[in-house]
């Protein structure tokens, strides 16, 4: 059979599988409204594009047959807006033409019950990254809270240290405890992952285009997040301070970063202004 038809027959059946994953998630069971008309009750394209961080187009191109080749980040991105479980995110990278990651390589797939979590934490801002910080996941309360983060944004580590930082105020001191144990958990995550790839690109990239990463690495810092109160200068409804805690999933490697206010407080209303408001843009005035 001509190699063109092999490529061509992958590539429907991937779009396929696409769609039809894509009609049976519910939009209130990704954290989306459920509200206007719909001509079927699974997601849109574009719902599913802004839940994977890629474009609408592609997303199109995609289940319509029409670009091949996915690369993996996008095949696991896919998965995570589909909610998919540990044997059709297997089968997807395999229509996919790709071997699903395995041992050695940064884990990347967020479990069922921790997509459920994250459902039912609509009021507090939560994100999830992978062993190398990098962002898998966030809920919309977060996004409006730090700002949508998309391509190599999405790397904490490369914000921290090659970025403008975001929009967590930081002091000296909490600057250098954070990027401590953000260099820490890289150190860690190359042993546990010698087979990644994309790691080692990144620690190599960072040691190159900043002397205070590769100070901090070759110096052998370790140092590890702790529970911390941390203020974060947003653009429309001024200075919120927030308890921010890091929690670990056993078995996945996955951080997850909540934030949470104090009951009544001023920080606790403005956090509740946001929760209305979205990631929209606020009209001065």
């Amino acid at each position: 059979m001509p190699r063109c038809t092999v490529v061509g027959m992958a590539s429907t059946e991937f779009g396929r599988v696409v769609r039809r994953w894509r009609d049976r998630v519910r939009p209130e069971a990704a954290g989306l409204p459920a509200g206007g008309q719909r001509r079927a009750a699974g997601l849109r394209r574009e719902e599913l594009a802004m839940l994977a961080g890629i474009s609408v187009d592609y997303v199109t191109r995609l289940e319509q047959g029409r670009a091949t080749h996915p690369s993996e980040q996008v095949v696991e991105a896919l998965g995570r807006a589909l909610r998919l479980s540990a044997a059709e995110r297997e089968h997807l990278f395999h229509v996919a033409g790709l071997v699903p990651p395995g041992q050695g390589t940064v884990p990347a797939y967020i479990t069922p019950s921790v997509h459920r979590m994250l459902d039912r934490l609509t009021g507090t801002p939560v994100a999830v990254s992978d062993a190398s910080w990098t962002l898998l996941l966030a809920n919309p309360l977060y996004t409006a809270l730090m700002g949508e983060r998309h391509g190599r944004e999405r790397s904490g580590a490369r914000r921290a240290f090659l970025g403008s930082g975001g929009r967590v105020r930081h002091t000296s001191r909490s600057q250098l405890a954070m990027e401590t144990a953000v260099v820490s958990d890289l150190r860690a995550a190359a042993v546990r992952y010698p087979a990644d790839q994309r790691l080692r690109q990144q620690i190599a990239e960072l040691r190159a285009h900043s002397e205070r990463f590769a100070e901090l690495w070759d110096s052998g810092a370790v140092g590890r997040h702790e529970a911390s109160r941390k203020t974060i200068d947003h653009p429309q409804v001024g200075a919120v301070t927030l308890d921010c805690d890091v929690l670990s999933v056993a078995g996945c490697d996955l951080r997850i970063m909540i934030y949470t206010a104090e009951p009544g407080s001023p920080d606790a209303e403005r956090l509740e202004l946001l929760a209305v408001l979205g990631s929209q843009t606020l009209t001065p005035g």
